[in-house]
Formats: C-alpha cells, sequence, structure tokens
C-alpha cells in the first residue's frame, strides 16, 4: 500500500493538489487538473463469502411497541421484488429471524411427534383406533384458546407461546381421558351408550371442572406479575392457562358428542357390511334356471 503521508492527506484540497508527472515533463501537474473528482459514499471495509460481496444491515427492533415477524414479512417480499431487477442480488436474515424460522420448524416435526405419541400411548390401553382420536379431538380447540389468551391479553405470539402450545398437548387431554374411560366402564357393565355418555358428564364434571380451574390458578401469579423477570415466561403461561380454560368447555360438549357419533359410524358400518355379506351369500346360493328342475 502507497500512500501520502498523514500530514498531507487530511483534507481534500491535499488530494486536489496532489502532483502527478506527465511522461518526460519535469514539471508536476496538480490532480485537479488532470481529473474530476466525485465524492461519494464507499464502504469502510469490504466483506466476501464465496467470492461474493456481502453487506450486513443489522437493527434493534423495540418489541413492546413493533411486530417483529410481520416487519420480517415485509422485509422479505420488498427484497424479492427488488432481486428481480438486480440480477445476482441474493439475501438471507440471520440472528434473530433465523433462529426463529429455525426453532418454528423444529415445533412442527416436534409436534407431529408428539402427537403420534399420545395417539399411541392412548391406543394401547383403549384397544381402539377410534377413541384415541376422540380424546385428541379437543387439542385443536386447546389451540385456539391459546391464541384467544394472547388476544385478550395483548400479548403477540412468540418463540414462548409455541412452547406453551406444545406443552398444552399433553396435559389438555387428561380431561377428555376421564371421560372417555368412564364411558367405557359405563358399557362394560351394560349401560347403553346414550345413558353411559350422559353419566359421564354428570360424574365426571367437578374432577374435570376442578383441574383445570387449579392448573389456571396455579398460573395466576405469573400472569399477573409486572416484574421484567416474569415476562420471559408469561406468554408461555399464557398458552397453557388460556388453553386449558377453553379446552375444558369444549370437553365437556364435543367429547360426549364425538363419542356419540364414532358409535353411530360403528353401527352404520356394521349393517353395511352385514348387508353385503348377506347378499354375497345369496348370490352364491341362487340357482340356476336352467339347471333348476
Amino acid at each position: 500500500m502507497v500512500r501520502l503521508p498523514l500530514a498531507h492527506r487530511s483534507s481534500l484540497d491535499d488530494l486536489m493538489r496532489l502532483p502527478i508527472r506527465i511522461g518526460s515533463n519535469d514539471t508536476p501537474v496538480p490532480l485537479a487538473d488532470l481529473a474530476t473528482i466525485t465524492p461519494q459514499r464507499s464502504p469502510t471495509t469490504l466483506y466476501r463469502l464465496n467470492r461474493k460481496a456481502i453487506l450486513n444491515i443489522t437493527a434493534d427492533v423495540d418489541k413492546d411497541r413493533a411486530d417483529v415477524p410481520a416487519m420480517v414479512r415485509d422485509l422479505r417480499t420488498f427484497l424479492r421484488v427488488e432481486a428481480q431487477n438486480l440480477p445476482g442480488l441474493q439475501f438471507s436474515f440471520k440472528g434473530e429471524a433465523q433462529e426463529q424460522a429455525e426453532n418454528t420448524a423444529g415445533f412442527k416435526s416436534g409436534g407431529v411427534l408428539v402427537l403420534i405419541a399420545i395417539y399411541a400411548l392412548l391406543a394401547i390401553p383403549f384397544k381402539s383406533y377410534a377413541q384415541p382420536l376422540i380424546v385428541m379431538s379437543v387439542i385443536p380447540f386447546s389451540m385456539v384458546g391459546a391464541i384467544l389468551g394472547h388476544i385478550i391479553t395483548g400479548y403477540d405470539l412468540s418463540i414462548l407461546s409455541i412452547v406453551g402450545m406444545m406443552a398444552l398437548l399433553g396435559v389438555v387431554v387428561n380431561d377428555s381421558l376421564v371421560l372417555v374411560d368412564y364411558i367405557n366402564q359405563q358399557r362394560k357393565k351394560g349401560a347403553e351408550v346414550f345413558d353411559a355418555v350422559l353419566a359421564s358428564g354428570t360424574a365426571r364434571f367437578r374432577p374435570v371442572i376442578l383441574t383445570s380451574i387449579t392448573t389456571f390458578a396455579g398460573l395466576t401469579p405469573l400472569l399477573l406479575d409486572k416484574s421484567t423477570q416474569s415476562e420471559f415466561l408469561k406468554q408461555m403461561a399464557i398458552s397453557l392457562g388460556f388453553g386449558i380454560l377453553f379446552a375444558t368447555v369444549i370437553t365437556l360438549i364435543i367429547v360426549p358428542i364425538n363419542y356419540l357419533l364414532g358409535w353411530q359410524c360403528k353401527q352404520f358400518a356394521k349393517r353395511i357390511v352385514g348387508r353385503s355379506w348377506l347378499l354375497w351369500l345369496e348370490f352364491w346360493n341362487r340357482e340356476d334356471p336352467r339347471t333348476a328342475r
């Protein structure tokens, strides 16, 4: 690197008076007489990755006043449009945005594995393929309750909110499990399906309500706490608490209805299969008119 001493490169005038020798002429000519200098901005340091020039743009976002996921979506859409006008331009989000995207993808695959595990653990004791689905039918409603809880409290969904929903998957099935198990016990005793379903709501109403209320009550101090330390876990508590409350009300209505619908579908399938079997036997036992005497 060749450059002038610091005393002769401290201002733009020093650059304009830089003496330049041309050919064999011994008299130097100022740079201002030979070139037109246009001031422009340039990066102080050039960074490259895989032989491509890169530029890092960083920013801090006030999460209390801005919706970070919405900002990332808007920026991604804007950059995609600009990339069409600038061939070779590529962009990617790093830092917190990248971590959030990776965590979301991990939660999706983890949620599928959790649902499969819950179904398997319920199918083994029930010895049924349909009854675990009846028990798990309250899971979507619990997610709705978690989202409503964030709307009521004014908090945005975050990674911790999703963590609370993941924990909610295993907790919310307890109430519906109690109802379905009681119905099965009553049917083993000889009760009719409708009577067993009706008795389950009456007999298990108090345990279901008390279980959900005590769980929500245990999370209430965290929900009401205004300290900075509690803000880190409050969104997870919102997902868990409000999801359980909403799912409890739905459980007492949806689970008995789904049990009755499942039983009616089973009876309908049996009638269809039985009728098909009778028609098949009748077809093969039918005499040929040409051979009948």
